[in-house]
């Protein structure tokens, strides 16, 4: 997405000057794509241990952070020691530690962070803060949202690092990171405490003899005992995963393909939690990670009315479910409303704005507010600062210490965010 970004659409004055990554073989393999995709030469390459190198050479004015979610901080923290701004992938980091790092850096170096919360730019999403904003609901006191991951996505987060939660935070960082920022954006707040609860209810090994597996691989790819093994992915049959993860384990160590019931699962795929607001709003939040469909319902509810939006989509990754299994999974089709139920008054069901791209739409608009010249007007103010990045993973690092404790937590002693 980035590579495409800076090289095809905005290229007239954006330029990539470097890659840098732990593998030789996926920094090769984005090169070779820059000369098909985008008839370009080939650019710099250097091994995670040549950051700094990196930067002396290329004197980039900002850093796209797309490491594993563990390691966002370092390097958001030496490129701003080095004079540069950074754009991350979600969540900005893990936990509260790492986070209060990166604001410090902020502070010292005077740069700037923005976290990538496409999301913000669905034209649903917008549209519920534009009612929001507006009054529709009055004030808010309550927001209901279930977000369900089918069992193609889900699934994918315990194939890959995601499920160990050192590296990700668990999905409550990784995943709803996302959602507790649309949160915080729809109502204009911050969660102050925070409950919660969660287990591994369906993945990793103590469930794999209630599922009917049997885990006798560690990994899919060459292992004929996981052909028609539903949530079996096969790196060697596409071109992407064997050039991107497959040929690349050698240098870097990443495993792409590992069995969702082995043993090394340590994130939650079933999860509730609950959440007091700065400005009294409270917050019922469920993610799992295992449904036969995929999609979300939120409700926000205030003194006036309440808004409600539904979501039903398919999932855009690739598994080891037949086709079958798939067509069937998505029978139902896309699907998605918004209700508006004023007070008092009749119930209307409000227009989405359609848009194409990735994530409903998302995508190109953040592109575009990011990477424009003139970047087109907002007033839903849906670019996302290090204060977002930081409001967001502070619920999902609360609910994780909740889960771990038995207790409420009181985010400002875990991270005192700063004004906004």
């Amino acid at each position: 997405m980035w590579v495409d970004a800076v090289c095809g659409r905005f290229s007239d004055h954006a330029q990539l000057v470097g890659l840098c990554d732990l593998s030789t073989t996926r920094m090769a393999w984005h090169n070779r794509r820059l000369g098909r995709a985008h008839e370009l030469p080939p650019v710099p390459e250097y091994p995670a241990t040549a950051f700094d190198t990196m930067i002396g050479e290329t004197r980039p004015d900002v850093v796209i952070v797309t490491t594993t979610d563990c390691d966002h901080d370092s390097y958001i923290v030496r490129a701003m020691e080095l004079d540069c701004d950074a754009i991350t992938e979600k969540p900005m980091t893990t936990d509260a530690e790492k986070a209060a790092r990166i604001l410090d850096a902020i502070d010292r170096t005077g740069q700037s962070l923005r976290v990538a919360f496409n999301y913000r730019y669905m034209p649903a999403f917008t549209k519920l803060r534009e009612l929001v904003g507006t009054g529709a609901v009055g004030t808010p006191t309550l927001v209901d949202f279930s977000w369900v991951l089918d069992t193609s996505h889900g699934a994918d987060y315990f194939r890959r690092w995601h499920r160990e939660k050192d590296k990700s935070g668990g999905l409550l960082v990784h995943k709803a990171s996302h959602h507790f920022d649309l949160v915080n954006w729809w109502i204009s707040g911050s969660p102050r405490t925070v409950s919660a609860m969660g287990d591994l209810a369906f993945y990793g090994r103590s469930n794999a003899a209630e599922r009917g597996k049997h885990y006798t691989y560690d990994r899919y790819t060459g292992h004929t005992d996981a052909e028609g093994d539903p949530f079996a992915l096969f790196l060697d049959q596409h071109r992407g995963l064997r050039g991107l993860y497959l040929d690349a384990e050698a240098d870097s160590g990443y495993i792409r393909d590992r069995n969702v019931f082995g043993d090394d699962v340590t994130i939650e795929d079933t999860m509730a939690v609950t959440a007091r607001y700065d400005n009294g709003v409270l917050l019922s939040y469920s993610l799992v990670a295992y449904s036969p469909w995929e999609g979300l319902r939120v409700a926000i509810t205030g003194t006036e009315g309440r808004v409600e939006l539904f979501e039903r989509h398919g999932s855009h990754i690739i598994s080891g479910q037949s086709d079958g299994d798939l067509a069937a999974a998505q029978a139902l089709g896309r699907e998605h409303h918004i209700w508006w139920f004023p007070m008092f008054q009749r119930p209307q069901e409000v227009e989405i704005p359609r848009a194409e791209g990735g994530h409903g739409g998302g995508d190109p608009r953040m592109l575009e507010a990011i990477f424009s010249r003139e970047p087109p007007p907002d007033p839903f103010r849906r670019a996302a600062t290090h204060i977002d990045g930081a409001a967001s993973v502070l619920l999902g690092v609360a609910a994780n210490e909740s889960m771990a404790t038995g207790q409420t937590v009181d985010c400002a002693k875990l991270l005192p965010l700063p004004a906004r």
